[in-house]
């Protein structure tokens, strides 16, 4: 009776994801390995092209770099706001929340008034007389990983605050008694135990830096195209679904092999500190 009910239950939602999700999918993926017949040429074809192969490289070391910068920026802020009174951790946890209640286009539009030639940076380095002419930051793969982190810091913030909230504070006063000093109480002890918090942030990070279009498109433009950008290109501009498709195949695969490869760490990590206990 109650795998019934669960079935009734869990059936809307199949139903949905079916029909407006795994059937489009595959509408989009079916041409690209069968044409005409079975056959990979079209993704034989994709890595051949060194043009393609820049893309999907500037696409990887854009989400690893970002990952890592958030990862490295989340941790110490989101400890600092667990740490905090629930007053201030109330305030620091809106300040943090902020930018992702702004549209993403709004964001961008900012960046480009920070990265611009005209913007505040350059505006600073030549006021104070670092540079005489105007530095080109806009539209290169620097300013699409400044807005790449920005749009997704707060993500890994929030996923840790809950996971540093369950730290006891008294086990940094223990290593702290032990003759630790705080920064290596927090590198021994807080670090370690907040390990399954970072790989989750960093797969929704990874994940949504890998997939994102509006930042790169805006901060980007053709000059540093991403995998996402690319797509849009290739279907709407150049209607060429098929070589879309491909494309949106090979960042599903890379997807799910680095969300497999972070959650079995994850887990490995897990069953180590039970063992350890």
């Amino acid at each position: 009776m109650k795998n019934k009910s669960a079935v009734l239950f869990l059936l809307p939602g199949s139903v949905l994801l079916i029909f407006f999700l795994f059937i489009p999918l595959c509408s989009v993926l079916w041409p690209t390995i069968f044409e005409e017949g079975l056959s990979f040429s079209a993704y034989i074809d994709f890595f051949k092209d060194e043009y393609y192969v820049e893309i999907l490289v500037r696409t990887l070391r854009i989400a690893i770099i970002a990952t890592i910068v958030c990862a490295i920026m989340g941790v110490p802020t989101s400890y600092f706001i667990s740490r905090c009174s629930k007053k201030w951790k109330g305030i620091l946890i809106a300040v943090s929340m902020f930018p992702m209640l702004t549209n993403s286009v709004v964001r961008s539009f900012a960046w480009i008034n920070i990265l611009g030639k005209n913007g505040i940076i350059n505006k600073l380095l030549m006021a104070v007389g670092l540079i005489e002419e105007p530095l080109s930051m806009l539209y290169t793969e620097f300013s699409v990983l400044m807005g790449t982190i920005y749009l997704f810091l707060p993500i890994m913030i929030m996923t840790l605050v809950g996971v540093m909230d369950n730290i006891d504070n008294d086990l940094m006063e223990a290593a702290e008694s032990l003759g630790g000093s705080k920064l290596r109480s927090f590198i021994e002890v807080v670090l370690p135990l907040s390990v399954p918090g970072i790989i989750t942030g960093s797969v929704l990070v990874f994940t949504g830096a890998l997939t994102a279009y509006t930042t790169p498109q805006l901060l980007g433009g053709n000059k540093s195209l991403v995998l996402a950008t690319f797509i849009y290109q290739r279907a709407m501009t150049l209607n060429d679904w098929r070589g879309a498709g491909v494309i949106a195949f090979i960042m599903i695969v890379i997807t799910l092999v680095v969300m497999k490869v972070l959650n079995t760490l994850a887990a490995h990590l897990d069953r180590r500190g039970e063992n350890n206990a």
